[in-house]
């Protein structure tokens, strides 16, 4: 029974992320809810659900990170699963949001795979969505129902804070991050910069101005992901050479894929700080200081069962 008064909370997950899963649980006092992911011998997925969940309110931890079409269809799958067991009520935990950053068209006949993802959820079943640091915060209005927003930035902001890091300016690597950096800056009370920089094609860019002032200052550079890696090693480079004094990252989502285990050695990074939202590869372990995101979610599946405020956890 839940430690909030009754046995209708319930926490399934899939395989994208079951350490977190399971973290989650343990924060909030439940078990977790017992479910089989497995395969058909052609690959298909298949889903069973071994307990009880009519009238439950149920919560579903799965990021959409890699292998992203397994873990978007496992959690489609588990969904529908729920919904034809009559679970009272639904929630897709998506601790990071995948295909987001097709979120609009930027050329002739691109599709928006953040809508696509959005409509596939709720024609699936879920009654609401609980994410953290969308690539874009407008993909929230890509949904018809209720979606709760996470951000890690107090989390990261407080790891910074216990480091009693002196003359600190905090850089977002990219015009569409301001807000994110702005935030954390406020948090820490250091002033903001950004990176201009254009992507002549995707997973590469270009740094072609630095807006504010870095000369002499250790710069902290604030990021909703890192990818290859490829980003991160132009911006601190650029940051060295516009006289930073040392350049530290963070980022919320740790994607780290392709070449990102070579690129990332070489942006010299005093230090690298992410969370758990996706697990992270054995080769990546020994780079990366890792905050956990599970009493964020913890609180918010509380809040949200309980009929209170998400938005009240960041004020």
């Amino acid at each position: 029974m839940s430690p909030y008064g009754d046995d209708k909370l319930k926490v399934f997950s899939g395989n994208a992320n079951k350490d977190l899963a399971n973290e989650i649980c343990s924060y909030i006092g439940v078990e977790p809810g017992s479910i089989e992911v497995g395969r058909f011998s052609n690959g298909e997925i298949k889903v069973i659900i071994n307990e009880n969940v009519r009238g439950s309110d149920v919560f579903v931890v799965q990021p959409t990170s890699s292998p992203v079409n397994d873990n978007l269809m496992e959690l489609l799958i588990i969904i529908d699963a729920l919904r034809r067991a009559s679970a009272s009520r639904i929630t897709a935990v998506i601790p990071f949001y995948g295909y987001a950053r097709q979120d609009r068209k930027t050329r002739g006949r691109e599709p928006i795979t953040a809508k696509l993802v959005a409509n596939l959820l709720e024609s699936a079943g879920a009654d609401r969505v609980l994410t953290m640091d969308l690539h874009a915060g407008q993909i929230q209005g890509f949904f018809d129902i209720p979606v709760d927003h996470l951000t890690a930035v107090p989390l990261l902001a407080d790891y910074f804070k216990e480091q009693a890091i002196e003359n600190v300016v905090v850089v977002s690597p990219d015009a569409g991050g301001i807000a994110r950096a702005r935030d954390m800056a406020a948090r820490l009370g250091a002033p903001v910069a950004f990176i201009d920089k254009r992507r002549p094609e995707p997973n590469v860019a270009e740094v072609m101005h630095i807006v504010g002032q870095v000369s002499g200052r250790n710069v902290i550079l604030l990021d909703d992901m890192i990818d290859t890696g490829g980003s991160i090693v132009e911006a601190a480079k650029a940051l060295r050479e516009e006289g930073a004094a040392s350049v530290m990252a963070c980022a919320t989502h740790p994607v780290f894929s392709g070449r990102a285990p070579e690129n990332i050695p070489h942006a010299e990074l005093k230090q690298l700080v992410v969370t758990n939202t996706i697990p992270i590869a054995e080769s990546m372990k020994s780079v990366v200081e890792v905050i956990s995101v599970a009493p964020l979610f913890g609180d918010a599946i509380v809040r949200i069962h309980e009929g209170r405020s998400v938005s009240a956890m960041f004020r």
